[in-house]
């Protein structure tokens, strides 16, 4: 396993691990070196199913919401923006905005290593049988026939099969999603994390020393990727404006 203690370790490390790959990479930051990869909804332990979840969201949401959306996973995308436990995991083709989300600010963890994962979608959804045999890269958007089946209507008519977690790609319909250029996987009914899905060589794992935080978050700073351009909203801009005082 990699150690990342500056973004020259972080460059050095991708070319040395990827020189030759021609597809994706998508890039998750964790705060937490022993954190998995596993989605809110499935690391909560609760009742409550995620249908219930998206109705009560929708109930008081729909009328704060500029164009209501029309398909359930546009209600999960939603729900995942606000904090909401969904199937989804966030993603973002920027290694950058990734390892600015591993140290991003969180009290409780200070003086815990965190991790950057980077996941090869194309190898994680060979394990889900999704391959276009004229696209060695493909990768389905959420509106395609393969992501029906992830679906919280078609899980709820399905509970008892389960299915290998996909790499999908979402409309960037809000200004947030578009700066932190994400994208996601979802999982079905399973809970397995997505390193032990399959022989696990789809997601690696770069370890992230404490001690280095203060030192890759000002190289990060430098090239302007900081809680503004990361999270491009007013409460940004007063935030950075205090922190500079």
């Amino acid at each position: 396993m990699a150690q990342v203690s500056s973004i020259a370790d972080l460059l050095a490390a991708l070319r040395a691990d990827h020189s030759d790959h021609t597809g994706a990479l998508w890039f998750r930051g964790h705060a937490s070196h022993d954190w998995k990869l596993l989605p809110g909804f499935l690391r909560e332990e609760t009742d409550t199913s995620e249908g219930t979840l998206i109705s009560r969201f929708r109930q008081s949401a729909a009328m704060l919401t500029e164009r209501s959306p029309r398909e359930s996973f546009d209600w999960l995308f939603l729900m995942q923006h606000y904090g909401v436990p969904t199937r989804l995991l966030d993603w973002t083709e920027s290694p950058l905005i990734a390892l600015y989300f591993a140290l991003y600010d969180d009290p409780s963890l200070d003086g815990v290593d965190s991790a950057l994962w980077y996941l090869k979608p194309t190898a994680l959804n060979m394990n889900a049988n999704i391959v276009d045999p004229h696209e060695p890269n493909y990768i389905p958007a959420f509106e395609d026939q393969e992501l029906q089946s992830y679906s919280f209507e078609s899980l709820r008519q399905n509970e008892r099969i389960v299915l290998s977690p996909v790499a999908a790609i979402a409309t960037r319909n809000n200004a947030r999603i578009q700066a932190q250029m994400g994208a996601f996987t979802i999982h079905h009914n399973g809970r397995t994390p997505l390193e032990e899905v399959g022989d696990g060589s789809h997601v690696t794992k770069y370890h992230i020393p404490a001690r280095a935080r203060e030192e890759i978050m000002a190289e990060l700073s430098m090239l302007h990727i900081n809680r503004f351009t990361v999270f491009p909203e007013m409460a940004s801009i007063g935030s950075i404006i205090r922190d500079s005082m």
